[in-house]
């Protein structure tokens, strides 16, 4: 009975699997993007419990790039790019409240693992994997980039980054990335005010950035 009872407590006291995570995210996501009057604060609040955008805009950002910047650096790039992510992943997340999701497989090497699962949305179905990484064995899972038919978020920021670093170095892509984050949020504000009339409710302020969050 006792090495019973201490079975299960190591069991629950032990992280999630990557699938488990991928799927409790999923859930809690519909659920909070079906209620009545979500926003993108809403979502993004559920979002950022099992998604890393500070990991995810580090790898965007690229090794060498991260390891010149000073900690202020560091700090300023993660908190504006963060303030995109998180809101582009909940936009998405509104579009595809409706949508149903089938987990085809998890793969795991070391501290690095993937999940593959399809989506229907409508008639199409489409292929989205999540890459997940862990600090070491006693941490959660987290994911850092979601790629949807073979388009990776991380590399799609990766190669704008690139561009941007070449033409006007690190201070002119924070300086983009700010100008465009503030840009998405007036806009999103704009969105809030009027769905919470349509609701009947008072605008429950700033609602982020667009879906995209590109720094085109």
């Amino acid at each position: 009975m006792i090495a019973s009872l201490l079975a299960a407590a190591l069991l629950a006291a032990a992280p999630a699997s990557p699938l488990s995570v991928v799927k409790s995210g999923n859930t809690d996501v519909q659920k909070a993007a079906n209620a009545p009057g979500a926003t993108v604060d809403s979502l993004a609040s559920v979002v950022e419990k099992f998604v890393d955008f500070e990991e995810l805009a580090k790898r965007a950002l690229g090794d060498k790039t991260w390891a010149s910047l000073t900690p202020a650096q560091r700090k300023e790039f993660t908190e504006t790019m963060t303030g995109l992510l998180r809101a582009s992943y909940a936009q998405k997340a509104i579009g595809q409240a409706n949508a149903e999701v089938k987990y085809v497989k998890e793969s795991a090497q070391g501290n690095e693992a993937t999940v593959h699962t399809i989506l229907t949305l409508k008639k199409d179905n489409i292929p989205i994997e999540y890459k997940l990484y862990r600090a070491d064995t006693k941490k959660e899972w987290r994911i850092y980039d979601v790629i949807t038919d073979e388009v990776s978020l991380v590399d799609t920021y990766k190669g704008q980054f690139r561009k941007l670093l070449a033409d006007k170095g690190f201070d002119g892509l924070l300086s983009t990335l700010k100008s465009k984050r503030a840009q998405l949020e007036k806009e999103n504000a704009g969105k809030s005010a009027k769905s919470a009339e349509s609701h009947g409710k008072a605008p429950a302020g700033n609602a982020g950035t667009n879906a995209e969050g590109s720094t085109k």
